[in-house]
């Protein structure tokens, strides 16, 4: 266990999900800024965004990402996170266009893998093209591990010089087609990072409640939110994004482990 505070990160939309795979879906600038504050005030100090156009359908249109920032930025105070990873298909010219709003975070996805029925495709050239867009507009970046052969080419790409010299890592665990969340599979990607790494993981499914409790327990970070499980318990669907994160801070608390406030947060990762 670990005196540090506990950062939650919140998926609060996703690109995947649709109303009806998901009635509580927010799919409106004003509905995602709304989940945000909500999330932030249950106890996450990261938002993860993504957002969607008039039609609820996924997208990397830079006027929305303003639109919905300007929202989230009136209602309460965030570590925003932009996903450069947009849907599966997304032009990688439009993957990396929200960055040029200059948000405090981005993720970066360090390879490519079947997504379910999927390919969610992260070629070198999209890797770096990506990396370039982060640091080029001081942004920190987030490298979206979703097997360990991602965690060997986080190893690989930065000793050639194609990565921020300052990351945070987030193990995302249980996509078909990455690996499971099994307790065995964090430990062995927590355990390739160097020394004083801070490392996050997202259990997907099933796998995020039991991931979230050993994260804790293992002095890492968690990311919970709709984006990667809907339900709160088998059969039971969340009702929302902040009743997942009030679960894992209350857990926390319990495990004498404090939730971090969005500025202390920003400290541990050097924001």
């Amino acid at each position: 266990m670990t005196d540090t505070p506990l950062i939650i990160s919140c998926p609060v939309v996703g690109a995947e999900l649709t109303r009806e795979m998901y009635p509580h879906l927010p799919l409106t600038p004003e509905e995602i800024a709304e989940a945000a504050r909500d999330a932030v005030e249950a106890g996450a100090s990261i938002i993860h965004l993504h957002v969607r156009d008039e039609q609820g359908k996924p997208t990397q249109r830079v006027d929305i990402f303003e639109e919905v920032t300007k929202k989230i930025r009136e209602r309460c105070e965030c570590i925003l996170q932009y996903s450069t990873g947009g849907a599966v298909g997304t032009p990688l010219e439009d993957r990396c266009a929200p960055v040029k709003l200059k948000p405090d975070m981005a993720t970066l996805s360090m390879g490519t893998m079947n997504f379910g029925p999927d390919i969610y495709e992260n070629t070198e050239n999209t890797i770096r093209t990506i990396s370039h867009a982060i640091q080029e507009n001081n942004v920190m970046a987030e490298l979206e591990i979703f097997d360990y052969g991602m965690a060997e080419t986080l190893e690989r790409f930065s000793a050639k010089g194609w990565l921020p010299e300052k990351f945070h890592v987030d193990f995302v665990l249980g996509i078909p087609g990455g690996m499971t969340g099994d307790i065995r599979n964090l430990i062995l990607l927590k355990d390739q990072l160097r020394p004083g790494q801070t490392w996050s993981v997202a259990g997907v499914g099933r796998y995020q409640l039991p991931l979230s409790a050993h994260a804790i327990a293992m002095g890492g970070h968690v990311r919970v939110g709709i984006e990667d499980n809907v339900y709160y318990r088998k059969g039971e669907m969340t009702m929302s994004n902040a009743q997942l994160v009030g679960r894992v801070a209350r857990i926390a608390k319990e495990l004498d482990r404090p939730v971090a406030t969005v500025g202390e947060a920003r400290e541990i990762l050097g924001l």
